[in-house]
């Protein structure tokens, strides 16, 4: 059985997603297929020019976002 899928928002940059994972579209259509192992980083910021995809523009518009497991209610 393949291990789950693991999303961790990184510190000030974008979330790491550790597939298997299949990023689709709104309509459904495959984006991207992620294989067990590997990783996508998607944008948190909302600036990059590959989005769904991080293109490290969080650097260069100062984004800032620390999100820790004690913040969210359970």
């Amino acid at each position: 059985m393949p291990e789950p899928v693991t999303i961790t928002p990184r510190d000030n940059a974008s979330n790491k997603v550790t597939g298997p994972v299949r990023i689709v579209d709104a309509e459904g259509a495959v984006i991207r297929e992620v294989p067990e192992g590997e990783v996508a980083f998607l944008c948190r910021c909302g600036h990059s020019e590959e989005k769904p995809f991080c293109d490290s523009s969080h650097k260069r518009v100062g984004f800032e976002s620390v999100v820790r497991a004690s913040d969210f209610p359970l």
